[in-house]
């Protein structure tokens, strides 16, 4: 074999580093996109412990993305009371579509799901359908909260009060929002003052 026909050592060298960078850049496209497709399909975070008897009690709701089954609420509020059995009563308050309406209650169920945390629960209210409920965030002094389906579809804006402060309620929108929420899509709940 003469010189005339072997590859040159510059072309293999040329061709190898190029098929190299193609597949190296093709793999890091693959695993950025791997990575991003896990982090929307990972179930957001809780905070990380809720005292369950601080959180009952009543929490009206401030905002929340709409849905069928609240459509043309007002005056929406969510009570929570510990029943003997662990479970927890859930009732939910509202009027419809004016705050002079009459006062009517949807009555449910929760339980906790992760007793570690106690921040994911699971809520029912017609049998057999179940929802998880995760708390997203919480005042350190129970004053106001964030909870949202894991899916990140839907989630609610609740406090003791019937107003928030803007301050309170942008910062709560701004860490729903890191956490993949829709909050372009928060409607705030007509309350009585």
């Amino acid at each position: 074999m003469t010189m005339s026909h072997c590859p040159s050592p510059t072309r293999r060298s040329t061709s190898s580093f190029l098929l190299n960078s193609l597949l190296a850049s093709l793999s890091l496209l693959l695993l950025a996109n791997c990575t991003s497709a896990m982090k929307k399909s990972a179930p957001p975070a809780t905070v990380d412990h809720v005292d369950l008897p601080r959180y009952m009690g009543d929490w009206y709701v401030i905002a929340h993305v709409p849905y069928s089954l609240e459509k043309g609420k007002v005056g929406t509020l969510d009570r929570y009371a510990m029943r003997p059995d662990g479970k927890i009563d859930n009732i939910f308050l509202f009027r419809k579509e004016t705050l002079d309406a009459p006062l009517e209650d949807w009555k449910g169920v929760a339980w906790v799901h992760n007793k570690k945390t106690n921040a994911e629960w699971r809520v029912q209210f017609l049998w057999p359908l179940r929802n998880a409920y995760l708390i997203l965030d919480l005042d350190k002094d129970y004053q106001w909260s964030a909870v949202g389906l894991p899916n990140r579809k839907l989630v609610w804006i609740l406090s003791r009060e019937t107003t928030l402060p803007d301050d309170v309620y942008q910062g709560i929108v701004n860490r729903l929002a890191e956490k993949g929420y829709p909050t372009s899509k928060l409607a705030k709940v007509p309350q009585l003052p």
